[in-house]
């Protein structure tokens, strides 16, 4: 059975850090590219990062190019999303998601129709 499980998340003030954490069950890590997205109240899902299987490529929304990067780790089934910088508008639940294997980030970042597994999610609430 196909799990994927965020965590990480929680209250930050604007210009703090956060690590988000996806621990993945189920299938093998590393035949699989693995994204985040969020999603703020009232407003659709959005993709922001994702790392492909084969050679590690990664990519970016606009809004959190050079302030967010994620990483894998194939060896502890995990990926992590390192986020810097953080700013009010980054506030929503993040998800992890699973595509099909042999799924290769696009460099615009990754769409939703494209993945069809995902976790529960996990808040972040960026305030002061």
């Amino acid at each position: 059975q196909v799990q994927l499980v965020e965590s990480g998340g929680g209250l930050v003030q604007p210009g703090g850090s956060l690590r988000l954490s996806c621990v993945v069950s189920g299938f093998t890590l590393r035949n699989y590219a693995i994204a985040w997205f969020r999603q703020a109240p009232g407003k659709e899902r959005e993709g922001v990062a994702c790392i492909s299987s084969v050679d590690g490529y990664t990519s970016y929304t606009d809004s959190v190019k050079s302030r967010f990067t994620i990483s894998r780790d194939n060896t502890k089934n995990t990926v992590y999303l390192q986020m810097d910088g953080l700013k009010p508008e980054d506030t929503a639940v993040y998800y992890c998601a699973a595509p099909d294997p042999m799924y290769y980030c696009p460099d615009y970042g990754p769409l939703s129709m494209d993945f069809n597994s995902w976790g529960q999610g996990t808040q972040v609430t960026v305030s002061s």
